[in-house]
């Protein structure tokens, strides 16, 4: 057994010896009724023996149990809202232990988390060298991609990272190889790892000056999505989210800073969307009617980050929503919202822009009769 306090990182290793420890997560419930939270006593102590950033833990207990997460990362405090059992949570732990902290070749702890340029995240392992991936469909990719980790030693080649994303997903990356592009391409991750504010930051100086360039450089414009996304959680939970309307929607993106942005579109998507998606898209229709805009001047940029949120509401979030992509699409199209060409560029180009591979084919290949109709309609057109 661990000393007092200290567990094997792998819990099911019943070694004493064995050399890979942390703390064991500490919890604390604090307030009463709605205001009740769990307090993350020790998450940084726990993240730093995981090599990792506490915000991901964070974030992953947040994901898992469909609840909202303050992180204030300069004064260290951790808040999952609700009551959660101190036991369930160190299950958790356990389940981002082996997602994204252990070897997918060796289950060595002792890794580090990397991104390649295609924004596929791999482990990068110091005991046997495998570069293993983690499966994108995981809610929390989205974050990490967001705020990547920063790079503490020099790793292998960056074509050695993209042929590993391109060839076997989730198996060892192929090991060979010289090159000098591996300074390059690590120095690139920290800088942008190091210019990411964290929400205090933003709103230190101001959220309402930070935005989403035209190409789609994120620099300094992740807070506004990550306080968009908490916003809309919190007002669904209050009086059935009838304070979320159309209106207070565009209000609070205006507000933010990023009003018609493309990763606002995807976004909105995410975060706006449930299992009830069909019955919400008529609510919700006029905000991404006005993000796309006029019929004569439409944001073809915008209308694909809907459908890359599309991918990741139906992939990962709602996997029982894609059997209905078709109708989601059609609602879409009869709104003015998506153009033809748009969806068949889409429904005719897998991508992993934005979900893994296999989840992109399976969300195209459910949307083919909506492809199948549009093929049929210009026949009967030309005849």
């Amino acid at each position: 057994m661990a000393s007092a306090g200290v567990v094997n990182i792998r819990r099911d290793v019943d070694d004493k010896f064995y050399r890979y420890k942390m703390p064991i997560l500490v919890t604390k419930i604090e307030g009463r009724g709605n205001g009740i939270k769990t307090v993350l006593s020790n998450m940084s102590d726990v993240a730093r023996a995981l090599s990792r950033p506490p915000s991901y833990p964070a974030k992953y207990f947040g994901g898992e149990l469909g609840a909202l997460t303050s992180m204030d990362e300069p004064n260290d405090k951790y808040i999952v809202n609700g009551a959660h059992d101190n036991a369930r949570l160190r299950d958790l732990l356990d389940g981002f232990i082996d997602k994204f902290v252990l070897c997918g070749s060796c289950k060595n702890p002792e890794t580090d988390l990397f991104l390649t340029k295609t924004e596929d995240i791999f482990r990068d392992c110091k005991a046997c060298g495998a570069q293993t991936g983690v499966d994108m469909r995981q809610k929390l990719t989205t974050w990490i991609i967001r705020n990547p980790p920063k790079r503490t030693k020099k790793k292998k080649t960056a074509e050695n990272a993209e042929n590993a994303g391109e060839g076997k997903e989730g198996e060892d990356g192929d090991k060979g190889g010289e090159g000098s592009d591996d300074d390059e391409f690590t120095k690139r991750i920290k800088a942008e790892a190091a210019e990411l504010p964290t929400a205090e930051q933003a709103a230190a100086s101001g959220v309402a000056g930070l935005s989403l360039d035209d190409e789609g450089s994120d620099e300094g414009g992740d807070s506004p999505l990550e306080a968009l996304t908490l916003w809309i959680e919190e007002n669904k939970s209050k009086d059935d989210g009838a304070g979320l309307t159309p209106q207070t929607i565009m209000d609070k993106t205006a507000e933010l800073g990023i009003e018609g942005k493309h990763k606002t579109v995807q976004t909105l998507v995410e975060s706006l969307f449930t299992e009830n998606v069909m019955t919400e898209l008529k609510k919700y229709m006029p905000v991404f009617q006005k993000a796309i805009g006029s019929e004569d001047e439409k944001n073809q940029r915008n209308q694909k980050s809907l459908l890359g949120g599309l991918e990741r509401l139906v992939g990962v979030n709602y996997p029982q929503l894609v059997p209905v992509v078709p109708k989601i699409l059609m609602e879409f199209y009869q709104n003015d919202v998506l153009e033809e060409d748009i969806i068949v560029q889409w429904g005719t180009h897998v991508s992993k822009k934005y979900v893994g591979k296999d989840v992109s084919k399976k969300v195209r290949k459910a949307a083919e009769p909506m492809l199948k109709w549009f093929e049929e309609a210009e026949d009967e057109e030309s005849e």
